[in-house]
């Protein structure tokens, strides 16, 4: 089985609340379009039938992935991290050495990474980066194209609004 998911209380009952509508509302109405097209008549040839059939197999992989995930969720429970360490949750504040750059980060799971929110996983290459590191420390970002650049940690806060 897969790793564990350690996520915001918010994100998991998110989740959770996905997963009941996936598996209440969206196969109950796939189950009645199928129905329907079964009713047309020949299934060779039922583009309809096939069409919804499809859309099931796709509805009960993405439930069957959710299913995983909330399965192996981990609520983080912040009171329980030692202050001035990168942590899940943590929001950095780095300045890239070779730009001069500043930028901020709030360290997440992946399925709550979102660039525009500058949130990004912790498993990507400046999440594993930064994960344990402390203000003042200088890591090294090994990029997928073999590039690395280097950060250092000017700040570090609890980054989420719970």
């Amino acid at each position: 089985m897969s790793e564990f998911n350690y996520l915001t209380k918010d994100k998991y009952e998110e989740l959770k609340a996905e997963l009941e509508y996936l598996k209440t509302k969206e196969r109950g109405k796939i189950a009645k379009v199928i129905q329907e097209a079964r009713e047309l008549g020949d299934l060779s040839e039922n583009a309809e039938y096939h069409a919804a059939k499809d859309a099931q197999g796709l509805l009960e992989l993405k439930i069957s992935k959710l299913d995983e995930v909330v399965a192996m969720a981990r609520i983080i429970d912040t009171s329980h991290m030692e202050e001035g360490k990168v942590y899940l949750l943590s929001k950095v504040k780095v300045k890239n050495l070779k730009s001069n750059k500043l930028a901020t980060y709030i360290i997440v799971s992946e399925e709550e990474a979102d660039l525009k929110q500058s949130k990004i996983s912790v498993k990507s290459p400046v999440g594993k980066a930064l994960i344990g590191g402390e203000v003042g420390d200088v890591v090294d970002v090994h990029l997928p194209n073999g590039n690395i650049i280097q950060f250092e940690i000017l700040e570090i806060t609890l980054g989420h609004d719970d």
